[in-house]
């Protein structure tokens, strides 16, 4: 079952454009994620961070929404959740341990890429250039902006870097697929998906980390942060964007959350960006903006006109009979 209010193509309608900043807001609170862990959550247990971004956020929808998955949508929704957020996030964090930040972060910025090639296996859509070439772009400004020179790349982080944008790739191309079932909200469904993929972070996070850390008031202010704003209220609009919106237009917003992570590390951590990451900055903009435009018409070659049938020439009255 798909979504009917929004078709899957390359890029989002004028109509659409309000709709996409919307759902934008949920990549740039993403984006605060590395700037509150740092500074307001006690150190080495990042998964119990994304634990408690996803299940209290799913608890609480449905509390509020008092909706339930129904028939297939049992298998559906857990499906969804733990490629959205439970086999995301391990990966996501695995990939933060073993690689500088800024190539985990380039890798992450591969998912418009990933979702371009899963819309022509998933959705059956056509291959598109446009939208695999300004992925590229956006991959190479992202890159540009984060990646520093003690990059490194790990066997394993790269793995598992790709695994995490691979898995929410997925997840996305899929939500978009099976749309979202009648008589669910866009609160319900953001639900139903943090539960499932919190249920299934209780037994990574705690086989990982171990027992939960001693928290203070700002580890609690930082948690409120992830739970609230950037698991309830963000997913909830992300849902609902990738529901209603063309799926590529929906994937190339994710470069907005290295970008604003960037600029959060200039303005809170005193980090510089000079030169070369105020380019990568204009090149994953310049991607984020295509990726909600139509893919340009391509040109249809008419025919050549035919010439003119030749005008007939009249012809002369026979002679009548002399006299």
């Amino acid at each position: 079952m798909t979504s009917p209010a929004a078709g899957t193509g390359s890029g989002a309608p004028r109509g659409n454009l309000p709709r996409a900043a919307l759902t934008a807001f949920t990549p740039m609170v993403w984006g605060t994620t590395y700037v509150v862990t740092t500074e307001f959550l006690p150190p080495g247990h990042p998964l119990f961070a994304g634990l408690l971004r996803a299940l209290p956020a799913g608890l609480i929808a449905l509390a509020l929404t008092r909706t339930l998955p129904r028939g297939a949508w049992w298998g559906k929704a857990a499906a969804l959740g733990v490629l959205n957020i439970g086999l995301c996030f391990p990966l996501l964090f695995l990939a933060a341990e073993r690689l500088p930040g800024g190539v985990a972060a380039t890798l992450a910025a591969a998912q418009p890429l990933i979702v371009a090639l899963l819309a022509v296996a998933v959705l059956h859509e056509r291959p598109s250039g446009w939208r695999l070439a300004w992925g590229l772009v956006g991959v190479l400004g992202v890159g540009l902006v984060v990646i520093g020179p003690e990059a490194a790349f790990d066997l394993a982080g790269v793995a598992a870097g790709l695994g995490s944008a691979a898995s929410m790739a997925l997840g996305v191309t899929l939500t978009k697929r099976w749309g979202r079932p009648p008589g669910a909200s866009p609160t319900a469904f953001a639900g139903w998906q943090l539960g499932a993929g919190g249920l299934f972070l209780v037994p990574v996070t705690f086989l990982a980390e171990g027992a939960p850390p001693a928290v203070d008031l700002d580890a609690v202010l930082g948690y409120l942060w992830l739970g609230l704003v950037g698991g309830l209220i963000a997913y909830v609009l992300w849902f609902r964007g990738i529901t209603t919106l063309p799926v590529a237009s929906v994937a190339v917003l994710v470069l907005l959350s290295p970008l604003v992570a960037a600029v959060l590390g200039a303005v809170v951590l005193g980090q510089t960006l000079g030169p070369v990451q105020l380019v990568g900055f204009a090149l994953s903009l310049a991607a984020i903006v295509a990726g909600q435009l139509p893919a340009p018409a391509r040109r249809r070659r008419t025919p050549a006109a035919a010439p003119p049938p030749p005008t007939p020439r009249p012809v002369p009255p026979a002679a009548g009979p002399r006299a």
